[in-house]
């Protein structure tokens, strides 16, 4: 494989999007409120799909605190949530204004909230295999979207995603927000601009999953559109621990079922494969050659990864690791030194996966001295971000990328499910990361998609 032609750099896409933007006659931004009394200039009008833990705790707040933006709607197909997440925006602007507020509107099908005219853009936290077909159905409808990762369930499905987010020009922000992060800005700059030497080998570490019993068959709340829940995956008996508790916020149950979901390696892999391919120059591309093994449960309704070790190559010769057995984050190991970063502090709660290191500072290497040397005039200085959703906002005012855009979001979550593929095969895959395909095997490829159940087809 040509290794000038893998390696895609982050100004080269973007050029190559506006060229493509220009060519399709299409404005950047196409909202339909543009010229209006709610347009980017003065506030941003947002609908938040998907209410339950990520978004309370996460994304809506993460919206609200801004001036620029205002949360108008809610939509989840358990109605109850969509109720409790509107009565939750009632509360936070009766309690920012000072003067009761109600005016929030709750919805249980997120489509009837995309049709809105003063709906300028959405926050979809909803369960994974729902994030492709509801990004695409909102930047078709012309809204702006922020996607909490993973991108999406399959790579075509992503790919798919991509390329009509592009071709709409709405802003789009994946929930990568560690690129929000300083450290992890730091160290992409720090091993971008060779103070390690050359970068030879990436460490990941990632947390696992643990097992769950087998569990009956339920009644389906008369909440929850269970049909709709499910959405293009084939239909299966309704349990609780398989959706979502029905009473309080915790951890979700669907998290752990490979129907759903690929499990931590898309998880949290899409954060930190994200970082390392920030600090690697990869993040519009992908591996070349991807192997490794995993244990998985033979029994029980939960039965993503557990334990595991995956491996893989990429066009410029860096080899990474990912593995439940590392410290959480991501190491970069050069010819002349090392660079180690992660949240800091790292401990899962007692109902989240298990943990396999102590915490550790958010910025490590093996010289202080590369940590505090500063970069000069004709190196790279890699955009900034002070918080994940105002950089989104910010981006949607000023018709820009914002710092994680949906090409950098695919491509993160592509080489997640590659390392998940891998998990599932004793044979080393060959990937080719221009065509996105796999090299002359016809069994890999045809991983690259699931069937989807109608109603609900991506497209």
């Amino acid at each position: 494989m040509d290794k000038k032609k893998s390696k895609l750099t982050r100004k080269d896409f973007l050029k190559k999007s506006a060229k493509a933007t220009a060519l399709l006659g299409m404005p950047m931004i196409v909202p339909s409120s543009v010229f209006g009394k709610n347009a980017p200039s003065n506030r941003i009008n947002v609908g938040a799909i998907g209410t339950g833990r990520i978004s309370r705790i996460h994304d809506m707040p993460g919206v609200w605190q801004y001036d620029s933006a205002h949360i108008l709607a809610t939509a989840d197909v358990d109605i109850n949530r969509a109720r409790d997440g509107k009565q939750l925006v009632d509360n936070y602007y009766s309690e920012r204004d000072g003067k009761s507020y109600s005016a929030t509107t709750a919805y249980q099908d997120y489509r009837e909230m995309l049709e809105k005219e003063d709906l300028d853009a959405v926050i979809i936290s909803t369960p994974d295999h729902w994030h492709g077909k509801m990004a695409i159905d909102a930047a078709k409808a012309g809204k702006h979207i922020y996607l909490q990762k993973p991108a999406s369930l399959t790579i075509s499905e992503g790919r798919m995603m991509s390329d009509i987010v592009q071709k709409s020009g709405v802003v789009f922000q994946i929930g990568s927000q560690q690129r929000s992060s300083v450290q992890f800005r730091r160290a992409a700059e720090l091993v971008l601009n060779g103070r390690i030497g050359e970068l030879k080998q990436v460490k990941v570490g990632l947390p696992g999953d643990p097992s769950g019993e087998d569990e009956p068959e339920m009644p389906i709340p008369s909440n929850l559109d269970y049909d709709m829940w499910l959405g293009s995956t084939p239909e299966v008996y309704y349990t609780e621990k398989r959706v979502h508790p029905q009473s309080g916020y915790g951890r979700p149950g669907w998290l752990r079922c490979e129907q759903f979901g690929a499990g931590m390696i898309t998880g949290w892999g899409a954060h930190h494969i994200d970082s390392a391919h920030w600090g690697m120059g990869t993040e519009y591309t992908g591996p070349v050659e991807i192997w490794g093994k995993a244990d998985f449960p033979t029994s029980g309704l939960w039965n993503v990864h557990g334990i595991f070790t995956t491996e893989a190559k990429y066009a410029n010769g860096v080899h990474m690791i990912v593995s439940n057995e590392l410290p959480n984050g991501v190491e970069f190991i050069g010819s002349e030194g090392w660079i180690f970063v992660t949240r800091g502090n790292y401990q899962a709660t007692a109902s989240d996966p298990v943990v396999n290191s102590e915490g550790r500072a958010p910025l490590e290497a093996n010289e202080a001295s590369i940590l505090t040397s500063q970069l000069g005039a004709d190196e790279i200085d890699l955009p900034e971000s002070q918080e994940h959703h105002g950089d989104w906002l910010a981006a949607i005012k000023a018709n820009k990328q914002p710092i994680a855009p949906v090409e950098v979001a695919h491509r993160s979550c592509s080489a997640c499910l590659l390392h998940h593929m891998a998990m599932k095969t004793d044979r080393k895959l060959h990937w080719d990361p221009d065509k996105e395909i796999f090299i002359d095997d016809d069994e890999a490829n045809s991983w690259l998609s699931r069937p989807q159940r109608a109603p609900y087809k991506i497209g």
